[in-house]
């Protein structure tokens, strides 16, 4: 065979290779593009085995994993209802002063905690069997404004803090009546407990006490404003008491105590401010006047600190 022919041979070759390219799409076929699609997903399936112990492991961890997250949501709302009714108590028991008769505001409130805790003892009945702390996430803000509610209440009926110990007294939750079952055989551990508890931690009701004392500065604020003079020495002696308490701790608590030290420090400063106010001026301001004075003091506090 002449040159001219071998290379007329090695071109028909080249040809016909692109040829089969573009007609699979400028790819090669693979050996398993001969097949049905069906048929190659059918031997995929037969090399995974379902009932395998591996793929029964893996459905058991994505139910579990499926139910604790499903557990995690219902409790953020849960904490979401708590803050929330806990604000409006918070609100309602600032009238307490201004209002003509105290005791309805108190009797009020009163009833609105009920309400929270009803919401408190639903967090309860999640956690049965859990480890509390797993989900102390999302339960831990709602706890810190029952906390606030609790003790801004206290403190108007007895001028006192409220204990940790006081707290957790209250939430004890006895089930109401059910209709027993007619298994007699059924075991003790399969029935569900007749009083569900639930414990505010320690740093919970830190933080509360910390957000108390901003309350009580407003408190302190609208008193004066109401012709009210001792309230404001009061507190600032209570306030004192709270500061020195927390300084105790200092940097070895969490780090969100510490980071509420300097708000309760700041709190701490403006009534001081008012109890100045009034042992200096308070003869020649008007009784009238004072809140406004307190008020645009405390906006030049908050101007020179670099509060917003």
């Amino acid at each position: 065979m002449t040159a001219a022919g071998r290379r007329g041979g090695v071109l028909t070759r080249r040809r016909r290779l692109r040829d089969e390219r573009q007609g699979s799409g400028g790819f090669r076929k693979r050996k398993h593009d001969n097949f049905p699609h069906g048929q190659r997903r059918g031997e995929e399936k037969e090399n995974v085995n379902p009932p395998s112990a591996l793929m029964k492991s893996f459905k058991s961890f994505q139910l579990e994993l499926d139910t604790r997250h499903d557990k995690y949501e219902r409790l953020v709302k849960l904490s979401r209802d708590i803050t929330i009714e806990s604000k409006r108590t918070i609100f309602l028991l600032h009238r307490f002063i201004s209002a003509p008769n105290g005791e309805e505001i108190l009797s009020e409130s009163e009833v609105k905690l009920d309400a929270v805790r009803q919401k408190i003892k639903q967090v309860a009945q999640e956690l049965i069997g859990e480890d509390m702390y797993q989900f102390h996430r999302a339960i831990s803000p709602g706890l810190q404004e029952y906390v606030e509610a609790v003790s801004f209440q206290y403190f108007i009926k007895t001028r006192s803090l409220i204990s940790v110990e006081e707290i957790n007294k209250q939430l004890i939750f006895t089930a109401e009546d059910r209709e027993e079952t007619t298994n007699m055989t059924s075991n003790s551990h399969d029935k569900q407990p007749h009083t569900w508890s639930l414990k505010v931690t320690p740093v919970d009701y830190l933080l509360g006490v910390a957000d108390l004392t901003g309350e009580l500065m407003r408190l302190c604020i609208s008193s004066v404003g109401n012709g009210d003079i001792d309230t404001p020495f009061e507190l600032s002696q209570f306030l004192r008491q709270i500061y020195d308490g927390f300084t105790f701790i200092g940097n070895t608590g969490p780090y969100e105590v510490s980071k509420k030290l300097y708000t309760l420090k700041q709190s701490l400063a403006k009534v001081e401010n008012a109890c100045y106010t009034l042992k200096v001026r308070g003869s020649e301001i008007p009784k009238h006047m004072l809140a406004d004075v307190f008020s645009t003091k405390t906006e030049l506090i908050d101007q020179e600190e670099g509060i917003p």
